[in-house]
């Protein structure tokens, strides 16, 4: 069983899968059910989640996301690299018209599950909501916060420590996907100790 750390550090955004390798839907629904049981700011519970591993809505899904910021002129993984599943978050306005935190603890949650079982993901904040609100049936409570897709990772996904400020991620000429990490003396600004 690997430990937290361990988690974490392989807990990577991953934007290419082996499509064909299925996510059984009760997995989905494990996943959901840690993020359910994690802290909720106010304990106001107010994310709702959508799952699908069913390939035509995944397809749906699909054409409503945007998959790489750094990557202008790359449209996402080609068929047979997509995910084979899809977590949905949305929240519940009639229950609360912020969620605060909420989103990120879930999604994190969400993503250390996946990994824990051999799987992989990417949060997907750049969404054609509208779109997808139509194409879900959604009703006017829910409003879409983001999309997680999910997945048996088909790429390496590599942590490098950030030169000079340079944080965008980038790919070497074997497919590597390299993600540069401040220095942990960059980011803890002071050290208050007795």
């Amino acid at each position: 069983m690997m430990t937290l750390k361990e988690l974490v550090l392989k807990n990577r955004s991953c934007r290419r899968f082996w499509q064909g390798e299925r996510i059984v839907p009760s997995l989905l629904r494990d996943w959901v059910d840690l993020a359910r049981n994690s802290a909720s700011a106010r304990n106001a519970q107010p994310l709702k989640y959508i799952l699908s591993t069913d390939e035509i809505f995944n397809a749906k899904i699909f054409g409503q996301l945007a998959w790489a910021g750094y990557f202008p002129d790359w449209d996402g993984p080609e068929e047979g690299e997509r995910p084979s599943a899809y977590v949905v978050l949305l929240n519940d306005t009639a229950i609360s018209k912020n969620y605060f935190c909420d989103d990120g603890i879930a999604s994190q949650t969400i993503l250390l599950g996946a990994t824990e079982a051999g799987f992989g993901g990417c949060i997907i904040h750049a969404v054609n909501r509208t779109r997808l609100r139509e194409i879900l049936n959604l009703p006017e409570q829910f409003e879409i916060i983001q999309v997680i897709a999910l997945g048996k990772p088909k790429e390496v996904v590599v942590l490098d420590e950030a030169k000079e400020g340079e944080i965008k991620y980038w790919r070497d000429e074997n497919q590597v996907h390299h993600v540069p990490k401040r220095k942990l003396e960059e980011i803890i600004l002071q050290e208050i100790v007795k």
